[in-house]
């Protein structure tokens, strides 16, 4: 089992940048890395994922072009880069792993999940 942990959320302005961080309590470059969001009452999202090399794998349609998944091993950290933030962009952020390499793109099939961290975006 591995801990996760996010931070970098907040209260942003439509247009403005935020980047999550999320620091794995183990080495990142065994496990493949998402980004789920939640709004309440609706199902979570897959955001984007990267598999165990790195590479970024998925995104959702609706934040291509704007959020970028990135890592480094070096500080077992794994980042989201969101930029031109949207109101619609609003959720808990969850950083999550799995080791298996298949079914990145689905967020059920990821076991570890950090405590989530809270971005809002206002119009």
């Amino acid at each position: 089992q591995v801990q996760l942990e996010e931070s970098g959320g907040g209260l942003v302005q439509a247009g403005d940048s935020l980047r999550l961080s999320c620091v794995f309590g183990g080495a990142i470059s065994t496990y493949a890395m998402g980004w789920i969001r939640q709004v309440p009452g609706k199902e979570r999202e897959l955001v984007g994922a990267t598999i165990r090399s790195g590479m970024s794998l998925y995104y959702a349609d609706s934040v291509k072009g704007r959020f970028t998944i990135s890592r480094d091993n070096a500080k077992n950290t794994g980042y989201l880069q969101m930029n031109s933030l949207k109101p619609e962009d609003t959720a808990v952020y969850y950083c999550a792993a799995k080791l298996a390499s298949y079914d990145e793109q689905l967020w059920r099939k990821y076991p570890y999940w950090g405590q989530g961290t809270q971005v809002t975006v206002s119009s």
